[in-house]
């Protein structure tokens, strides 16, 4: 998608730099010659430019150049990109990374002297803008963007290109009486038939070979019994994550280390998760509010440009004047077609709209003014009081409450039970996982309990994320366990098992992965009342995927209402959201309907793809334009 991204200082000194695919160095150099020292654009190179649409583009044969520059610093911001590529967020891109790198870098470049910037990890900060800004192609920026300093691979030969120096193009051609060519219709393509013929006449082809036509042996299709066994001889070897003689199959390549620092921080000795996007939003939120009190301009409040998307929708509602529910009608539909393209689910959509109206009607708005602000306003607060939990959600508090009591209490020390439900496909395991190595980063000792006794596989799934997580284990702390009774068995006894095992054993946490079930089959989620009798969890979380849309609402509905009376969800774990952009309304969807808050949200299918839940990040997410 881009070429290369250099910010380098006017004297000529590149302080950071990312590439994608290689650039002649002469396109960076004339672009400095021509615009900054022959100033051939007239009076930009002296400008202070503070957007890089304002900047006159720079185009060469193939590439296109957006810049920017901060004067008291001499540094420039330039990204460099093909021109046949039309990016409508690269201006933007190129704003926010000047911004930020300001912000970080900033005093640094002040000192008296200073060519060079400690700025190894800046690559973050950039890899997120990027995967954040890139939400209008068909996949997201670190997807889309090849990886630094790639090159493509080199094309495969066409088997029917005769021409290929690959080829004989002698007497030896497939198609007799064809030198060096093939046969092609009038048009120049070739015909199914010679196609068809030159394959036929192939050496070693099916046609010529009937002993190699049935030469690649068939699967045998596996025979599964009621209870969902393998109907097989017992020597037929099913796991083949093992060796004939027991021992643990070789592993390809060790468990990359994760590095703390991108992922969370440490407060207080515990491990704390960081929010998404929190710290680059606060950096951009901060710059744009001085720029804001610099003009002597009303703040915009948090959500930057993403609301004037949404202020544009009551550009027709007019100020001055005491506002009724007829002025709101039209714009409050305009909004809630913008929160159903954000897969809020319609109802949820309905129930903000309908509270955002009942706060504007009757309020007055000063005179030849816009109603923007108080707009800005009445949604962040519905938005805000959906979102935002009523208890407490310190999952690390809670453990440390039941696993290390006061000594004044007259409770016995247990281990935490936490429960992981969800329909099918969502990554339930996956995430559990994510969760055990936050804990482990904690130091908890871990007990994953294998409740899925029905899906094929996923023992042993869970099996590799432990061995894993063990391996890892042995840099960050913590002990983990898995705790499998085999597949057909009842899962509400395994879990009631390994609850009990956890207490003799002295595990901190149990993790209970469980079956997914589709939430509209009440024989599957009749069974997890019965669940959750047996294992007493402390907490259930459901992990919800991003994508779902506006099923969501049955899903969290049905699942908050099985675990019998006085019994329901005490938190959702939203995945995938890495896949969706700014379409989180599914998170909002989910609350609406339970009223049960969100705890985490997945980002990715690394250990450390965990975030704790921001209601800011959301309600950004939602205001931002499409």
């Amino acid at each position: 998608m881009l070429d290369t991204f250099e910010i380098v200082t006017t004297s000529g000194v590149v302080l950071w730099s990312r590439t994608y695919a290689p650039v002649n160095p002469s396109v960076i150099n004339d672009f400095i010659s021509d615009t900054f020292i022959e100033e051939k654009d007239g009076s930009a190179a002296i400008r202070d430019s503070q957007s890089a649409s304002a900047n006159p583009i720079y185009k060469t044969d193939t590439h296109t150049l957006r810049w920017t520059l901060n004067k008291e610093l001499g540094v420039i911001f330039v990204v460099v990109y093909r021109s046949l590529l039309h990016l409508s967020w690269v201006d933007k891109l190129v704003d926010n990374i000047r911004t930020i790198f300001v912000q970080l870098y900033g005093e640094q470049l002040k000192k008296p002297h200073t060519t060079l910037v400690e700025s190894a990890g800046f690559d973050d900060y950039f890899d997120q803008q990027l995967r954040e800004l890139d939400t209008t192609s068909g996949q997201s920026a670190g997807n889309a963007a090849r990886k630094p300093d790639d090159t493509p691979a080199e094309p495969k030969a066409d088997p029917f290109d005769y021409d290929s120096p690959d080829v004989d193009s002698g007497t030896n051609s497939p198609v007799p009486g064809l030198k060096g060519s093939r046969p092609t219709t009038p048009a120049g393509k070739v015909s199914r038939r010679a196609r068809k013929a030159m394959n036929n006449s192939r050496p070693g082809s099916p046609a010529e070979d009937p002993k190699k036509k049935n030469a690649k042996p068939t699967k045998k299709n596996r025979k599964w019994d009621a209870d969902g066994m393998a109907d097989e001889e017992d020597d037929v070897q099913l796991d083949y994550s093992m060796q004939a003689d027991g021992e643990e199959a070789p592993r390809s390549g060790a468990v990359e280390e994760v590095d703390a620092s991108t992922w969370g921080t440490s407060s207080k000795g515990k491990f704390v998760l960081r929010d998404l996007g929190d710290e680059v939003h606060d950096i951009l939120a901060s710059a744009s509010a001085d720029k804001a009190n610099a003009r002597s301009a009303p703040k915009s409040g948090f959500l930057g440009s993403g609301v004037n998307a949404i202020s544009g929708i009551f550009r027709n509602v007019v100020g001055g004047k005491t506002l009724s529910k007829a002025d709101l009608d039209k714009a409050m539909k305009e909004m809630e077609e913008h929160l159903l393209r954000k897969n809020v689910a319609r109802e949820a959509a309905v129930r903000l709209c309908e509270g955002v109206s009942k706060e504007l009607v009757g309020t007055k708005t000063g005179n030849f003014e816009g109603i923007n602000a108080k707009i800005q306003s009445a949604m962040e607060a519905s938005l805000t009081k959906m979102l935002t939990p009523t208890s407490s959600l310190d999952l690390l508090r809670e453990i440390d409450a039941i696993t290390s009591p006061p000594v004044t209490s007259m409770r016995q020390r247990r281990p935490y039970v936490m429960s992981i439900v969800g329909v099918n496909g969502v990554g339930k395991s996956t995430n559990l996982s994510k969760i055990c190595f936050f804990l482990l980063q904690n130091k908890y000792k871990v007990l994953i309990a294998a409740g899925d006794t029905f899906r094929s596989g996923a023992v042993e799934q869970l099996a590799v994320h432990v061995r894993n997580l063990k391996e890892l284990t042995e840099r960050e702390g913590g002990q983990v366990d898995l705790y499998q009774k085999g597949y057909g068995k009842d899962a509400a006894t395994v879990a009631k098992d390994a609850v009990a095992h956890a207490a003799q054993s002295g595990y901190d946490v149990v993790l209970i992965d469980t079956a997914g079930r589709r939430h509209n089959d009440q024989r599957l989620m009749s069974s997890l009342e019965k669940f959750a009798k047996f294992a007493q969890p402390d907490k259930i979380i459901m992990v919800g995927e991003a994508l779902v849309g506006t099923d969501s609402v049955a899903q969290a509905r049905n699942f908050n209402d099985a675990f019998g009376s006085g019994r329901t969800l005490d938190g959702f774990l939203i995945s995938k959201c890495d896949t969706v952009g700014d379409m989180v309304g599914t998170l909002v969807s989910l609350v609406h309907a339970t009223n049960v808050p969100v705890l985490f949200v997945g980002v990715g299918q690394h250990y450390s793809d965990l975030r704790n839940f921001s209601v800011k990040w959301a309600v950004e997410k939602l205001l931002a334009g499409n």
